[in-house]
């Protein structure tokens, strides 16, 4: 019988296909049928081809096979990671609707995961077009970090918020930037664990975890990785076809028109586009290949379609040249391993040697200076640093005010000390472009006191925060009694830049200079100094579960006020963040007796009446209320 179908048959049709199963298809299946990459999102937008990146299919797949329970990408940046978590949610979004949790590091991270990336591919994805509802009304069932689906929702969550990891039940976590968790959500304990909890009602579960490394001894996805079938991306040779990892140690370039890499079995070199022209027929090859439940996968940077190997080994050169601490985020971004802090304890003794007799009370590749604070029951001290290009440092003097902090004539002692300028060999003299002092203690109104005419003059008073993972500077506030502006200093963090500068043996980006001679008056650098500056080293300690980085006092008895003071004078130049090689320019144009504005501005204009911070820019363009520029654009912001 042909001819027109009737209503009612056509109503079974679409009825039957709503009770059909979904056709049996993987997440990188799914991801080639019906995925839709946003303009917005990526320099290749249109249909998704997983053969773009065949690395990136068995991990997606590993995620929906039933067998497996948990998954561990320990992988490089720019190698698609947040495109694999973007597969998954779609995949069960259409063929598996289930609760899903997406944990970001930081409410910030949630927002732009969800504005960014997931709703541009719900848009743009005709398989996922109707099925999340458009945010019209607060009851809409879309907001920016919870949208509801038939047969589940999607949470974003960030690690802060105890409340969010621990209310409804999930069957699919996926938890990114694992390494940048904190140690503890609120008082909680730790999140990850809080966040694997709520799956504990799913038989299908689904964890999935994916992060760049950080430092060794307190890397979550390291530790994940280990547990796992640790698995690494192998090519094959285009000589031999022996199937190996990309690996920096067999990279050579100097002397080379490009670079090569070679073989481990038999020997052969090949350059980049060779080795790439393997990855068609990749493979992952498990160290651990039975342990079944938790997939490992690791790649490193090598692998990559998005980034050469010429930028690569670019990138490693200017990280060498700025010292440890950005050799670290090379290694953790590039290679995709973390990294081992081997920090072996600096001797007083040794660091003496980097004392030098300076020709004039400023060296010439001093462009900028600034103070730290740090009060006490019975004396203020201070050092003022010189800053140059590369984050190359000297020290200039170093302070003791003695007497009651409580009283006027102190605070008045160091504000003509903060007020002096510091003169050039050819006799260009150089003011403070930013001092931090240190509001902890006895004297926290004292120094609110001092502060709170001074903004302008780019003094603020600051508090120390020793918790693993917090910025340098977070943004200022005027929560206290005096409605002072308030910044807090992230001294763990600090402290591991210092030290790694400190161990630097080579004049340059990151070395500290220290001073020898008396001609230009007592400087403050002796052994005593060399002892204070030295006084903590850093420990790895269990803190709720997991190991975490502190510092601790390398022996009793020895004054930490010298560390203090430098970790002080470090923040306040991460406040400032002044651009070096503007500096430098106008040092030079200044140096020919040529007419130049002031280099310093202050920070922070204070709006009268009003309990409003209003950022100064640090040079002629305007910049816009909330904008992200330079120095404390980023910071401040308005309160």
């Amino acid at each position: 019988m042909t001819g027109k179908k009737s209503p009612e048959h056509q109503l079974f049709k679409e009825i039957n296909s709503v009770w059909l199963p979904p056709p049996d298809l993987t997440v990188s299946q799914w991801a080639d049928e019906f995925r839709r990459i946003p303009p917005e999102a990526s320099a290749e937008p249109g249909v998704w081809k997983t053969s773009r990146a065949e690395y990136q299919r068995e991990i997606m797949d590993a995620i929906s096979d039933p067998l497996v329970e948990r998954v561990v990408v320990m992988t490089a940046a720019q190698v698609g990671k947040t495109e694999i978590l973007l597969n998954v949610i779609g995949f069960f979004i259409d063929q598996e609707p289930s609760p899903i949790l997406v944990l970001q590091p930081t409410l910030d991270m949630g927002q732009s995961f969800s504005k960014d990336r997931l709703d541009p591919m719900i848009r743009d994805t005709p398989a996922l077009q109707g099925k999340i509802r458009k945010a019209r009304s607060r009851d809409s069932g879309n907001t920016i970090m919870h949208k509801k689906f038939l047969g589940g929702h999607i949470t974003i969550s960030a690690t802060n918020s105890p409340v969010s990891l621990a209310s409804r039940p999930i069957r699919v976590l996926l938890c990114d930037e694992v390494d940048r968790y904190p140690p503890s959500s609120g008082k909680e304990g730790d999140p990850l664990t809080l966040a694997m909890k709520r799956t504990q009602n799913f038989w299908n579960r689904r964890i999935v975890w994916v992060s760049t490394p950080g430092l060794l001894q307190t890397s979550r996805i390291y530790k994940g990785f280990q547990v796992s079938s640790q698995e690494e991306w192998c090519v094959p040779c285009p000589s031999c076809g022996e199937y190996q990892p990309f690996s920096w140690e067999r990279v050579a370039y100097k002397d080379l028109p490009e670079p090569v890499m070679t073989c481990v079995k038999c020997g052969a070199v090949h350059n980049e586009v060779e080795w790439k022209a393997g990855q068609e027929h990749g493979k992952w090859i498990a160290k651990n290949p039975d342990e079944k439940k938790i997939r490992g996968f690791h790649m490193n940077a090598f692998a990559s379609g998005w980034v050469s190997w010429r930028e690569i080994i670019e990138q490693y050169q200017e990280a060498f040249l700025n010292g440890e601490e950005a050799l670290k985020g090379w290694w953790n971004t590039v290679l995709g391993l973390p990294y081992e802090n081997t920090e072996g304890t600096i001797e007083a003794e040794a660091l003496e040697s980097h004392r030098e007799k300076y020709e004039a009370e400023l060296p010439d590749g001093v462009l900028v200076l600034t103070c730290g604070v740090d009060t006490q029951d019975d004396r203020l001290e201070c050092e003022v640093v010189g800053w140059g290009v590369g984050h190359e440092s000297w020290g200039i003097e170093y302070r003791v005010f003695y007497g009651d902090p409580g009283l006027k004539e102190v605070w008045q002692a160091l504000d003509d000390f903060l007020s002096k300028t510091w003169s050039y060999s050819n006799g260009d003299k150089l003011g403070l472009s930013c001092t931090c002092i240190d509001s902890a203690g006895h004297f926290t109104d004292e120094v609110y006191k001092f502060c709170k005419t001074k903004a302008r003059r780019n003094i603020f008073a600051i508090v120390g925060r020793g918790r693993e993972g917090m910025p340098s500077v977070s943004k200022p506030s005027r929560n206290n009694r005096r409605h002072v502006v308030l910044f807090t200093l992230g001294v763990t963090t600090i402290k591991g830049v210092l030290f790694s500068r400190l161990k630097i043996e080579e004049r340059g980006a990151g070395y500290c200079h220290f001073p020898l001679d008396a001609k230009n008056g007592h400087r403050g650098y002796d052994s005593v100094y060399f002892k204070g500056l030295l006084s903590e080293r850093m420990v790895v300690k269990r803190v709720r579960g997991r190991e975490t980085i502190t510092w601790k006092p390398r022996s009793p008895g020895i004054r930490n006020e010298p560390l203090d003071t430098r970790v002080f004078a470090t923040g306040a130049l991460e406040l400032f963040n002044p651009n070096f090689e503007m500096h430098k320019r106008r040092r030079n144009k200044r140096t020919e007796n040529l007419p130049m504005p002031k280099l310093k501005q202050p920070l922070i204009k204070e709006v009268q009446g009003e309990h409003k911070l209003e950022v100064q820019p640090q040079n002629k363009k305007p910049v816009q209320p909330h904008s992200v520029s330079s120095g404390i654009i980023r910071r401040g912001l308005r309160l």
